[in-house]
């Protein structure tokens, strides 16, 4: 696991790194770049980059397929709190992605399971997801797995907690008769199962999270210790998240001096950064 303290370029720092690996990866149409994308305030400033490198003829979508970790249970079509509206409004709708390559749980399909089922398989045709990108709660919660999910879990239907939907009730006039009660959402096997992981945290209030996840045992009552496991890994911070972490843990991370650094250098020092489409 990897921490990088991104300071005031969190979301500047996440937009290029995933345009470093795309160019890097060089798809086409018969071998296209598999990513999982989250939702959330953390990963706007992301799009928003990604966005103007689009414009400005730095990147191309075309040959990108995405799967998103979660939507909403029984949001109406077009509901301006669905994640499916987050995406398409902020990110989709700007870019040249092709619909055919947008992949987002239906909250509102009549089989629950088995849509799934489905999302999974899609996953799986496609070889796996080369990367995913995704946010962390106050409680340590990834996507919609809130603590006590199952490390093993795959996508599914998730009943959410008590605490979720009344904070979730700001967004729906503070009515828990309106806040959906149900999500469906990637599993932490599903998170782990892509090639690379990268977690963005922002705020005093991810410290915790952050701590737990480079210095906690694992343990489901903290899903993001999950990604312990897993053989590549970066959490992405602003200081703020840092706030919990022992002084020589951030000293031994400070040390290291790697791609995800020397990005970071570059867009402190202002450098260019060559950008292709792919």
């Amino acid at each position: 696991m990897r921490l990088l303290v991104t300071h005031n370029l969190l979301g500047k720092w996440a937009a290029h790194y995933l345009s470093r690996k795309l160019q890097q990866f060089s798809a086409n149409s018969t071998r296209p770049f598999v990513l999982g994308l989250p939702t959330g305030s953390t990963p706007l400033y992301m799009y928003q980059e990604l966005v103007q490198l689009y414009r400005q003829g730095k990147i191309s979508f075309k040959n990108v397929i995405t799967f998103n970790m979660d939507e909403y249970v029984g949001l109406p079509q077009g509901h301006p709190q669905s994640y499916a509206h987050y995406m398409h409004t902020n990110f989709f709708d700007h870019v040249d992605i092709p619909k055919q390559n947008i992949h987002i749980l239906d909250g509102n399909a009549k089989d629950l399971e088995a849509e799934c089922n489905h999302f999974e398989q899609k996953i799986a045709a496609c070889g796996g997801m080369d990367i995913i990108f995704g946010g962390v709660g106050e409680d340590g919660h990834i996507a919609f797995n809130e603590p006590g999910s199952s490390l093993n879990s795959e996508t599914r239907v998730k009943t959410l907690n008590y605490s979720t939907i009344v904070a979730n009730s700001r967004f729906f006039n503070h009515d828990l008769a309106q806040t959906p009660q149900l999500a469906l959402t990637m599993g932490i096997k599903t998170i782990l199962s892509s090639k690379e992981v990268v977690i963005l945290a922002q705020g005093i209030k991810k410290a915790r999270a952050v701590c737990q996840a480079i210095e906690g045992a694992i343990s489901s009552i903290c899903p993001i210790t999950a990604l312990q496991q897993h053989n590549k890994v970066v959490i992405a911070c602003d200081d703020l998240a840092t706030y919990e972490l022992k002084v020589k843990t951030m000293r031994y991370f400070e040390d290291i001096h790697d791609e995800y650094s020397a990005l970071l250098n570059q867009l402190t020092n202002n450098v260019s950064i060559t950008a292709h489409k792919i």
